[in-house]
């Protein structure tokens, strides 16, 4: 049987330029070139489970993550249009009261409220980012929530943020 690297050493030479010219036809050069290297590792993280006949496979791989990069770049777009709509001379929205209810909880639970609501993770992706399981970052993140909201009644804050909710369940 092969090893990773071996079957990785052998296909993927044969997948670099076809997958290349594939992204080519659909995206902008440094796209291209980005969604590719993704790609390609994607293979070298599955290069055990790659069918006989690879380049199908890569194909699907590349478009996936091509659409992931679509994603990123309309919620770049996004963001730029907001800070575009905000006069060159303002400050960017403070919400006291917020700041105020995060600083009452504890660091943990309001790193959980921060990667949620800034960065717009979903649970199991906080989890991966906090090394904690999905139901864990669940149950924690219900629970900051809950604390949250009632700090921010008891300041006389709403509570609630704004979300993108594209590619996204939680």
């Amino acid at each position: 049987m092969q090893s990773r690297r071996e079957r990785f050493e052998e296909v993927a030479p044969g997948l670099i330029e076809p997958l290349r010219r594939f992204l080519a036809r659909r995206t902008d050069p440094a796209t291209a070139e980005d969604v590719l290297a993704e790609t390609m590792l994607v293979c070298w993280r599955r290069a055990e489970d790659l069918p006989e006949e690879p380049l199908p496979w890569a194909y699907a791989v590349a478009r996936n993550c091509l659409r992931n990069a679509e994603r990123a770049a309309r919620r770049q777009q996004r963001v730029a249009a907001r800070l575009m709509a905000q006069p060159a001379d303002a400050e960017p929205p403070e919400d006291p009261a917020l700041h105020e209810a995060l600083d009452t909880l504890r660091p943990e639970e309001a790193e959980l409220l921060r990667l949620w609501a800034w960065e717009q993770l979903t649970p199991a992706e906080i989890a991966l980012v906090l090394g904690i399981t999905p139901n864990a970052a669940s149950i924690r993140l219900t629970r900051a929530k809950q604390k949250l909201a009632d700090r921010l009644r008891k300041i006389g804050a709403r509570a609630g943020h704004e979300e993108s909710r594209e590619g996204r369940r939680s």
